[in-house]
């Protein structure tokens, strides 16, 4: 599934999506308002958040500095909503599958971000079925913060990553707070710990961590 519009046969749910649980914020993600107006959002979330500067050129920068993806290296865009990371790593000459459980997220990522290096898929990472040990590189973002089993997904993520692949997170972490309480009660919304995403990648070691407020970005590097 290459740039240019899918077609309804390609983002079609298959049985394997079906079949995994999905929060309200996941849901609310399959709306094409949400796809419509998901960049602009994305590109001031985090510094709404950290209540820093942090725009997504500065997130880019941060990302090809700390994970370093190399020319024809193999990544898998976790959650690409409307393909940020997956752009970055195109313009960096990897080759990309970029995945979501959303239909309308992915045609919005494929009409912004027209690369070929680009392959979309429409997958649930907690359940993805791909081939273990077959990426160089993976990045999630904002995916940890929406699904249910975020531990089960980073699970997930380190069987496909390759003997010394690295991981690139972002998410904001647990702090106990009310209106996280609220967030997660009312919106299914998910704050993780980050001893836990720690726990959850027993095979790989943190390089990396970058703090902006409760706003977390991590790299971990799977053992050889």
């Amino acid at each position: 599934m290459r740039t240019g519009e899918l077609s309804k046969e390609q983002v079609k749910r298959t049985p394997r999506n079906e079949s995994v649980f999905l929060t309200t914020a996941q849901r609310s993600n399959f709306s094409p308002l949400t796809a419509l107006g998901y960049h602009a959002w994305r590109a001031r979330s985090l510094g709404l958040l950290s209540g820093t500067t942090l725009p997504l050129e500065r997130e880019a920068r941060l990302f090809l500095a700390h994970a370093k993806p190399r020319p024809g290296e193999r990544w898998l865009d976790v959650g690409t909503s409307t393909g940020f990371y997956a752009g970055v790593l195109a313009s960096a000459e990897c080759d990309v599958l970029a995945i979501d459980i959303s239909p309308a997220m992915l045609r919005a990522a494929s009409a912004r971000v027209r690369n070929d290096a680009i392959e979309w898929g429409l997958l649930n990472v907690e359940d993805s079925g791909l081939p273990s040990e077959s990426f160089d590189g993976i990045t999630v973002g904002a995916t940890l913060g929406e699904t249910a089993r975020p531990l089960l997904a980073l699970a997930e993520m380190e069987r496909l990553l390759k003997p010394g692949g690295r991981l690139w997170t972002m998410y904001v972490a647990r702090t106990g707070g009310e209106v996280q309480t609220l967030l997660s009660h009312f919106g299914g919304a998910t704050f993780p710990d980050r001893a836990q995403v720690a726990a959850a990648l027993p095979a790989c070691s943190l390089q990396t961590a970058l703090e902006f407020g409760p706003v977390v970005f991590e790299l971990y590097g799977k053992r050889t």
